[in-house]
């Protein structure tokens, strides 16, 4: 169970991350994804980007490993992957304009992917 709770707070605070831009615009992850989606059924070519599609997939693996009865390693790390590309650049955009509300809105994702990856690797030692 602690595996499916691990996941689904990756999920979470994957969503949760700010973004700011242009002349006082900001918006968190999911007001965009929710765009998104909503353009994706309008117009799917609009919305065809590898920094949209890449982190959308990662965030369906992860919501596929909460459905699966023990969620494998290896889905949850290449969901945690494909988002955490997207999540990195964000924290490197915060860290280079020095945005601190950006910078930590990125540490709840780092961190409990580190607890993930943390947590696989005390399992192979045990076993």
């Amino acid at each position: 169970m602690r595996n499916k709770a691990l996941n689904l707070l990756l999920l979470i605070s994957s969503i949760a991350v700010y973004l700011e831009w242009g002349n006082n615009k900001s918006a968190f992850i999911y007001e965009l994804e929710f765009e998104i989606i909503i353009k994706l059924f309008k117009n799917a070519k609009g919305v065809l980007h590898p920094l949209v599609i890449i982190p959308l997939i990662g965030q369906v693996l992860l919501l596929y490993t909460l459905f699966q009865k023990q969620p494998g390693y290896k889905l949850t790390l290449l969901g945690m992957s494909l988002i955490g590309m997207l999540i990195l650049l964000i924290l490197f955009i915060g860290i280079w304009v020095v945005k601190l509300k950006i910078i930590i809105s990125t540490l709840p994702f780092l961190i409990i992917a580190i607890l993930v990856i943390s947590r696989h690797i005390g399992t192979q030692k045990r076993n």
